[in-house]
């Protein structure tokens, strides 16, 4: 009778704890996360983002910008995920990818900021190799590559790369 009466507690005390837990949505916080020269307010004063050089600043969606001698940038659009808006740079010289920046990524928490600061030199170093959105996904960094790619296919296809 003394042991029934122990897990019976136990379990109302469980089951108490359990219903009680509050998990909350993640917040949806669009950071800019250019890099140096970008102004202030950038990525939590860091000032960087993950190393992809500067920029400036994020664009409300796709606009290509100014060609000069056959080279030009488009931003790609600002993909949310439940971490934190997703959005890429890309240099298009011809029809040639040369190279990503990331004007937005995942950095309101520490962890993120973590992941982000990981994933972002990846992420463009396999764009540019594949000259492609297809690239592959990382494994801790689901949301922010689906993101990334995203973003990189809207780019893309407002450069006539895609």
């Amino acid at each position: 009778m003394r042991r029934f009466l122990t897990m019976a507690v136990a379990t109302v005390v469980g089951l108490v704890l359990l219903l009680s837990y509050r998990s909350g949505q993640p917040r949806l916080t669009a950071i800019s996360t250019t890099g140096a020269g970008a102004g202030a307010g950038t990525n939590a004063g860091t000032g960087t983002n993950a190393g992809t050089g500067s920029g400036a600043g994020a664009s409300p969606g796709p606009t290509p910008a100014a060609s000069t001698s056959g080279s030009r940038t488009v931003d790609g659009p600002a993909i949310d995920t439940p971490f934190g808006a997703v959005q890429v740079r890309i240099s298009v010289s011809g029809k040639k990818l040369v190279n990503v920046q990331t004007l937005q990524l995942p950095f309101d928490r520490s962890y993120s900021q973590q992941i982000s600061a990981y994933v972002g030199p990846i992420l463009i170093q396999e764009a540019v190799a594949a000259q492609s959105p297809t690239i592959n996904a990382i494994s801790g960094a689901t949301y922010t590559s689906d993101g990334f790619a995203q973003s990189l296919q809207g780019a893309m296809q407002q450069a006539g790369l895609a």
